[in-house]
């Protein structure tokens, strides 16, 4: 007999409603040959896919929408299934009794970075474990599919949803090029395309934008066509680094919602079982926590979850006991309403839209009034979160929305089980040294590791969540020391062009179903108001960010750090930044290298005399982190070494 079918009659003579309702092992195995992980020991991996299925008329799941379109099984439920990925000690009672969930981004695995450990979809080496942090700790990590439209590629984690029957509706796709072309997909990067209904529909658009959130103008019908039911070619082609907006009606759209809902209703079996017991070898059991962590396109996609109101179970029991959305800065997405695309991240998409804070807010323009933790006041399931973010995020995801008002120009308190941490001087994704060379970009890339950040705020987190034990204060730059991007105290650094222009969110109507339904029915959505005033940290005379939680490298720089970094001149002829590597622009390493250059910043001997000197300082700025708790002891070393690295760089240039 089965494992699924073993769990399913276990389900069945508890006589309950069962939400998860059968699972499939395809794998049980040894972590690293049975390796032991400190006083934890062994850990094992669970490999599998776990069946679910939802009782529309729950008021709990009213928060999915297209329900009503969907077949029902003979029991009125609505099914659907997920992968699933564990990670688990082998002796549950030596574990930390936690969950360490990740919202998987785009079907990866990126959890274990905070293990130092080289990324993989399927970690089976002792490098793709790294250092064992998380093992050390004790927790059970675990991954499930919640993406409908992810392609079909090796150990990616998807979601298996039904499609809403005979709906149909109209549909956007964005493509801003970096190479000269004539034709783009309508599909986002990684995901399956909504296909065009009618490719000679005489109501199709193509819009084509200066810049991604400018007013568009659109291009005449004859000018463009679909030359199949997902591609676009456009007579003259693309201008690299203008933005092209295809309008087109599909139909049978999956329903996005079941993959918050996969996670709500895995995570709360862990933590709850069915009739207070656990079921499976195969799974964890007794859990008593659990933390929900995403990054980037998944950090978003956490803020959404919280605030579509899925933290709370059909029992109103917590699901993430805390929840730490990274990079993600202000925004949501497009993860669970009708014709949703998980991957898109540009501004006229359901991203950077209100509500910006935890605490509910009113727009004084719209009138709309709502908090992303609005729905679990005065509940039981109102976690503890933490906002990290770097410098990227300020620039293109409105990130000082959080901490300020709406109209930026006052402080916005943070709610009580809120921490929101600024990695000083970084980009979106952790550098290294050397800075890389993009190839199509101007400056090379941001050198700054964040993670040994990181992985001292995960023991902050983990603490107050377990313990109740405080992390530090919050660390972000208060309205006094954030500017507009036309009052940035940009330095004149020799081949330096700075930023021109900043993406800011805006004030959208996707139409008045929007809210209730999640149908969109404005696109493009329409421009109801003035964009929001979102700032970005100012700089001091080197042009380096101050405020926030600084890395040694930034608090004794060896140059300047940006989280953006600008197109080539004849790559794409813009003043915006298309993607999300940030700059290092490395200081002259002497004075006769600053006159010759006209350089305003002072060198590195004349700042720091010679590599002992330096190293001297850089020990004392990680003493300081240690002692603030930013940082952990064990890290200090190759935080040293990272920062020596750097000089060794900037000597040799």
């Amino acid at each position: 007999m089965t494992a699924r079918i073993l769990l399913l009659l276990t389900l069945l003579s508890a006589g309950l409603s069962a939400k998860l309702v059968g699972i499939d092992v395809s794998e049980r195995s040894p972590v690293l040959d049975g390796k032991a992980f400190g006083n934890v020991g062994a850990y094992e991996r669970v490999i599998g896919k776990a069946h679910f299925a939802v009782d529309p008329d729950d008021p709990a799941n009213a928060i999915i929408h297209d329900l009503e379109f969907v077949p029902r099984n003979a029991q009125g439920r609505v099914e659907f299934s997920a992968d699933i990925y564990l990670l688990r000690p082998v002796d549950p009672g030596k574990g930390s009794g936690t969950v360490l969930f990740e919202v998987s981004n785009r079907g990866g695995k990126g959890l274990l970075a905070f293990n130092r450990a080289r990324g993989s979809r399927d970690p089976r080496t002792a490098e793709q474990f790294g250092d064992g942090l998380l093992m050390e700790r004790g927790y059970t990590l675990l991954w499930v599919g919640w993406q409908f439209d992810l392609v079909d590629s090796p150990n990616a984690l998807r979601l298996f949803a039904p499609s809403a029957q005979g709906i149909d509706g109209w549909v956007r796709s964005l493509v801003t090029p970096l190479a000269p072309t004539k034709t783009f997909s309508v599909a986002g990067a990684g995901h399956v395309p909504y296909e065009a209904t009618n490719v000679n529909d005489p109501d199709a658009r193509l819009i084509t934008r200066l810049h991604m959130d400018s007013p568009g103008r659109d291009t005449p019908r004859d000018k463009w066509r679909f030359i199949d039911s997902s591609t676009v070619e456009v007579d003259g082609g693309l201008t690299p680094g203008r933005s092209y907006e295809v309008i087109y009606r599909s139909k049978d759209p999956g329903v996005a919602g079941l993959g918050p809902a996969a996670i709500r209703d895995f995570v709360s079996f862990l933590k709850f079982g069915v009739g207070g017991s656990g079921l499976l070898a195969e799974l964890p059991q007794g859990l008593e926590r659990s933390i929900g962590y995403g990054s980037s396109q998944s950090g978003r996609f956490l803020r959404q979850y919280l605030y579509d109101g899925f933290n709370a179970d059909e029992q109103g029991r917590i699901v993430f006991d805390g929840a730490w959305p990274h990079i993600s800065g202000a925004a949501r997405g497009s993860f669970t309403h009708r014709f949703a695309q998980a991957t898109r991240q540009d501004p006229y998409y359901t991203v950077a839209v209100f509500p910006f804070r935890d605490l509910t807010d009113t727009d004084p323009v719209t009138g709309q009034s709502a908090g992303l933790l609005a729905k679990y006041q005065n509940t039981n399931a109102m976690p503890k979160v933490f906002y990290t973010v770097t410098s990227s995020e300020y620039f293109a995801r409105s990130a000082s929305l959080v901490t300020t008002s709406i109209d930026g120009a006052a402080e916005a308190p943070l709610a009580d089980t809120t921490r929101f941490y600024y990695m000083t001087g970084t980009q979106h994704g952790a550098g290294s040294v050397p800075p890389s060379v993009p190839r199509n970009l101007q400056n090379r890339a941001n050198s700054n590791d964040y993670w040994p950040l990181m992985r001292a705020l995960l023991v902050n987190f983990d603490d107050w969540v377990t313990k109740g034990k405080e992390p530090p204060p919050s660390r972000y730059p208060s309205v006094g020391e954030l500017a507009s991007l036309e009052d940035l105290n940009f330095p004149k650094i020799p081949n330096f062009t700075p930023l021109g222009y900043q993406r800011k969110a805006m004030r959208l109507d996707f139409g008045p179903e929007f809210l209730s339904k999640g149908v969109i029915s404005n696109q493009p959505p329409e421009v109801v108001g003035p964009k929001y005033p979102a700032k970005v940290p100012q700089l001091d005379r080197d042009g380096n960010e101050v405020a926030g939680v600084r890395l040694p490298s930034v608090q004794v720089p060896l140059a300047t750090y940006f989280g953006w970094n600008l197109p080539k001149p004849e790559v794409a002829d813009v003043d915006e930044n298309l993607t999300n590597t940030g700059s290092t622009l490395p200081f002259p390493f002497n004075k006769a290298q600053r006159l010759a250059n006209h350089d305003p910043r002072l060198s590195v001997e004349e700042r720091y005399g010679s590599r002992d000197a330096y190293g001297a300082r850089v020990n004392a700025a990680a003493a300081l982190l240690v002692a603030e708790r930013h940082l952990l002891p064990r890290d200090v070393d190759a935080v040293v070494n990272q920062c020596l690295a750097m000089w060794d760089f900037v000597a040799a240039q």
